[in-house]
């Protein structure tokens, strides 16, 4: 089918309709809604996030409330609405209506929201939107609403939010008197477009398209504001309005550039405004923008933004692994955006990267208990880095929570009579077509373990479809059949189509070859010359102490040396490991010895087995690597 730039053809399935039953997620969505959700309900209690709502505080008090602690509670908000939306609750609804109670009585006679602003310093609304997150927060709590909303179809909360909404649009804008501000951690941008389709309010839309647009316009505003607040611009701890995608407007920049959730939250949003809009010109910095950070400044994990310094981005190829930060929230955020960008012309360049982070980068945030957390996520530790309770900041614990309860949006997409299939997992999945028609279609698969998927179409009678099967970008073989006959199709931008009269109860079968493969870095990453990492099917691995005699760091790969696979269901929830030999120097000869001349060393041969990167740290404490030296 062929698309204009100025079309956004697919739709996704919302999560509702889609369930999954399979051997990988349905487990990790089960244990993230019956014990994540509860236990981040129980931080936000006790950390006095919850409370602050009542504002009660007073000076002197501990804790104050933090300028993004509302943000926390709304996602966690979201995540229990999504969770009542497919698992019913009557314990959880109570709690979300009291908590929402509480938000709903701190609003301010003119709409103005947020605890930090109202009880600690009410003389600094909206004095310093540069270093603070007023509206940052504004948009986690829109984003709470609109799915409380659309759970319970009730209105109070919702209505809420477009109080505070409508009051932010007449504080910022291009009329006189307005600021012509923005925020500096975007995401009300997103979230203002939810709004507008959850009430059908064009003034959401536009708001949006706001806030995007005023983003780098000179002269710049947040020298503006620093110099109302008596401060000088160029005393920017950050140097650079790059960390917040200010140094240019949007549609100027070509390369990623500063906080990586910030430039996530932004291109996310873009997204969703250029097909709204039909703005070529804001599609064409999206996909400028994804080709910089895909070709240079992506780790394998899927994982994004090297640097603690800023949280972001540095330089081309700059990809360090046991200092890398790869925080959860971006490789969150990447999925937001991958997934927004693939609905325009059903592009399977963007499916692959949101398909790797998920695996890699997103999962490995949360133990498999659901219990503990990472903010950061390298891609090699000497063995001091572990997952936490919680975090003084906990973006990240809260937006796993959302993302889990709500994974099924990101499998299907349909436009008129076409469906395509992103993700692949056993489960079922309810729409409709456009003639009002139900089409049921169930995956029968092990996947990511096994490469064989079976999709059965439920249909009351024979009809036209085209169906779009994405093909992997990490495949390099596959077959499609029905019926055990090859199935004519073509392929378009990494799908395969097929576009037929389909009968009642009509199987496909694809099977994708799912070896091990050795990945090699770009030349220019230096960090990984000589090295070589494992990943099969989706998967990217890693060594762990827990399984070998000597420190991984020991550890080289022959360029020959046999790999094998094999499930083990008693490991790690069930996995499937990757085995062969390792070979490692003999340490005992430079016994007190730091240097000397260089000389051949003894090496010796040591079992190998490497598993799931997301599933490190679940055991003992000791080292991890995902690069290996070859031998």
């Amino acid at each position: 089918m062929g698309v204009t730039a100025n079309q956004r053809p697919l739709i996704p399935v919302p999560f509702t309709a889609v369930k999954l039953t399979d051997v990988f997620w349905a487990q990790r969505q089960a244990v993230n809604r019956e014990r994540t959700l509860p236990i981040e309900y129980r931080h936000c209690q006790e950390t006095g996030r919850i409370d602050a709502f009542k504002l009660a505080w007073e000076p002197g008090q501990e804790p104050e409330p933090h300028i993004f602690w509302d943000s926390d509670v709304a996602k966690w908000i979201e995540a229990g609405c999504y969770s009542l939306s497919t698992h019913p609750d009557t314990q959880l609804r109570a709690r979300l209506e009291e908590v929402i109670a509480l938000i709903i009585a701190a609003q301010g006679p003119d709409g103005y929201l947020n605890v930090h602003f109202t009880v600690v310093e009410p003389e600094k609304r909206w004095a310093n939107l540069r270093d603070q997150h007023e509206l940052y927060c504004a948009g986690h709590l829109i984003e709470a609403a609109v799915a409380h909303f659309q759970t319970t179809g009730e209105r109070h909360f919702l209505d809420c939010l477009c109080r505070y909404a409508d009051y932010i649009a007449t504080v910022f804008g291009v009329a006189p008197g307005q600021k012509h501000g923005y925020c500096g951690h975007e995401e009300i941008e997103l979230a203002l477009v939810k709004l507008y389709h959850a009430t059908g309010e064009a003034r959401y839309l536009r708001l949006s398209q706001y806030f995007v647009d005023e983003r780098g316009q000179q002269p710049c505003y947040f020298d503006e504001e620093a110099r109302a607040r008596g401060e000088k611009p160029e005393a920017y701890w950050a140097r650079t309005y790059e960390y917040c995608q200010a140094h240019a407007p949007v549609r100027e920049q070509t390369q990623i550039t500063g906080h990586a959730v910030r430039a996530m939250y932004l291109y996310s949003a873009m997204a969703d405004l250029a097909g709204e809009l039909h703005d070529d010109g804001l599609r064409t910095a999206c996909e400028r923008i994804w080709d910089d950070l895909c070709g240079t400044k992506m780790y394998v994990t899927g994982g994004i933004g090297p640097s603690r310094h800023n949280e972001g981005f540095t330089v081309p190829y700059d990809l360090p692994n046991d200092t890398a930060y790869a925080e959860t929230c971006a490789a969150i955020g990447l999925v937001f955006w991958g997934h927004r960008l693939l609905q325009w012309d059903c592009d399977a360049r963007y499916a692959d990267v949101m398909e790797r982070a998920l695996y890699n980068g997103v999962i490995s945030g949360v133990a498999l208990d659901g219990e503990t957390f990472f903010y950061e996520n390298p891609l090699a530790s000497r063995g001091m880095h572990h997952r936490q309770p919680w975090f003084g900041c906990a973006c990240c614990p809260t937006n796993l929570v959302r993302l889990l309860a709500s994974l099924g949006q990101y499998f299907y997409s349909q436009r008129d009579d076409e469906l395509a299939v992103h993700l692949y997992a056993a489960g079922a999945m309810q729409t409709t077509l456009t003639d009002g028609a139900p089409l049921t279609v169930t995956q029968q698969t092990r996947y990511p373990w096994d490469g064989e998927v079976t999709l059965t179409l439920g249909l009351d009678a024979p009809t036209a479809l085209t169906l779009r099967l994405r093909i992997p970008g990490w495949c390099r073989q596959y077959t499609l059949c029905s019926n055990g006959a090859p199935l004519a199709h073509s392929v378009e931008r990494g799908y395969a189509c097929v576009t037929r009269t389909w009968q009642p109860g009509e199987s496909i079968t694809l099977q994708l070859a799912m070896p091990i493969e050795r990945i090699a870095a770009h030349p220019h990453v230096v960090a990984d010359q000589g090295r070589v990492a494992l990943q099969r099917g989706p998967l990217v691995y890693c060594l762990e102490d827990a399984d070998h005699s000597v420190p991984v760091h020991l550890l080289a790969l022959d360029e020959d040396a046999a790999l094998s696979t094999r499930f083990v269901p008693d490991l790690l929830d069930g996995v499937v490991v990757i085995e062969g030999e390792a070979t490692a120097p003999d340490v005992t000869a430079w016994a007190g010895q730091l240097f000397r001349i260089q000389q051949a060393d003894n090496t010796t041969r040591v079992p190998l087995r490497a598993i799931p990167y997301y599933a490190w740290d679940n055991r003992m404490a000791g080292e991890m690597a995902v690069w290996l030296p070859k031998g």
